[in-house]
């Protein structure tokens, strides 16, 4: 059977486990470093705190974190009638460029979830908000569905910025599992402290225990640190519901990174350290991008899209080294004359999956069914997985967005 008739065909019953409510951390811990960590050293478990993190990673490693914000994504709009529609912003459609779109002064078009749609045949909203002394009407019209959600077109009354709107009016998108409204304290304790560039719905939660402190003492022992943005979409969130992943439309992702970033992937092979899995999802999608460019030497695309499935297809066996794909992305960059290489990816990594970049994770404690255990289940391989959670379970660990982690070193 084709690799990829074997990922296709996985099914997801194996995948399940029982996660009880009183075991999703509805808060984080405080101060966030003094979560709880789980080492699998060479298939060794054992247990300790996120502020040991710089006595378990080796000096002369890369690092790599998500920068990637999150943005005030949830808008709540009155009818005159008195029911209330939530339009969650997902991405932007009318600029699509993320900075683009945050920086437009009249009007921009966003792909959102409606919340309470069937009271929205038709009109417009309309929220009046102050910014700035400025009294400004936001409006919002409904336009084409796209799959599960709807385009929707914003404009307002006054030159100020679309992102001053979110910040002024928008709520932080707290996950739905938490089942509670998002407080003060989310605005801090749902960003990273390194997070820098607006675009995400979801967090990199993996990130959230880092501190000041923590970073200070990586630097000390010699582990370089490095950026990458891939903008978490709600998607993160979404359970695989069929009963196979062929059935499964994997969620596409923006990332952007450095041609810095990917010159030092090359130097530091077989020592890279990736935060999280959206980390994961990009430097391994750099690798299959250079791929591309190896196997189709025309390939100049004006966009460029990963396809869930590209990592399996059987022409991707005889593959290249690490160095050789990374070098042809780090040519085509040059001779576009680009420092920035900005991509959309439906990389799905599950069981099967051979990584070609990331050595060592550091992630957190996922749903059952979903992408991100089959991730961790592909990066710990076979049913290591099971171990590793029911440890987690029976020493007590936090799970989900503001769980405790874990430090994976197969």
């Amino acid at each position: 059977m084709a690799l990829i008739d074997t990922i296709r065909s996985i099914r997801m019953e194996p995948y399940d486990y029982s996660l009880d409510d009183a075991r999703i951390a509805k808060y984080p811990v405080e101060p966030r470093d003094a979560s709880q960590l789980l080492l699998y050293k060479g298939g060794e478990l054992s247990h300790t705190h996120f502020n040991q993190l710089p006595h378990h990673l080796p000096a002369e490693t890369l690092l790599v974190y998500n920068n990637t914000r999150v943005i005030h994504a949830r808008l709540l709009f009155k009818k005159e009638t008195g029911a209330q529609i939530e339009l969650f912003c997902l991405e932007p459609l009318s600029p699509s460029d993320y900075a683009m779109a945050f920086q437009a002064t009249g009007h921009c078009d966003w792909m959102c979830f409606i919340g309470n749609l069937k009271r929205w045949k038709q009109g417009t909203l309309q929220h009046t908000l102050t910014i700035k002394g400025q009294t400004v009407t936001l409006t919002a019209e409904r336009a084409e569905a796209i799959d599960n959600a709807h385009r929707v077109r914003f404009s307002w009354s006054a030159p100020v910025r679309f992102g001053d709107i979110l910040e002024a009016i928008g709520q932080m998108p707290i996950p739905p599992y938490l089942n509670r409204e998002a407080v003060n304290s989310d605005e801090t304790n749902y960003q990273t402290v390194y997070s820098k560039i607006d675009g995400s719905v979801a967090a990199p939660t993996a990130g959230l225990h880092f501190t000041p402190a923590v970073l200070e003492a990586l630097d000390d022992i010699g582990v370089q640190r490095r950026e990458v943005t891939l903008h978490v979409g709600a998607g993160t969130f979404k359970p695989v519901q069929s009963d196979q992943l062929s059935q499964h439309s994997m969620h596409a992702e923006f990332i952007t990174v450095e041609r810095s970033l990917i010159e030092d992937l090359i130097a530091f092979e077989g020592r890279i350290t990736a935060v999280g899995t959206t980390s994961v999802r990009t430097l391994e999608s750099l690798y299959w991008f250079g791929h591309q460019l190896l196997t189709n030497a025309d390939h100049q695309p004006d966009e460029w899209v990963l396809d869930q499935w590209y990592a399996y297809k059987e022409d991707t066996q005889a593959s290249p080294t690490l160095a050789q794909s990374l070098n042809a992305l780090l040519a085509y960059m040059d001779k576009a004359g680009l420092q920035r290489f900005s991509a959309t990816t439906r990389l799905l990594i599950a069981p099967g999956y051979t990584f070609r970049v990331v050595n060592t994770l550091i992630t957190n404690f996922h749903q059952p069914k979903s992408t991100l255990l089959l991730l961790v289940s592909a990066f710990l391989g076979g049913e290591r997985w099971k171990a590793l959670y029911d440890y987690a379970l029976k020493h007590d660990f936090r799970f989900l967005s503001y769980g405790d982690s874990s430090l994976l070193m197969p």
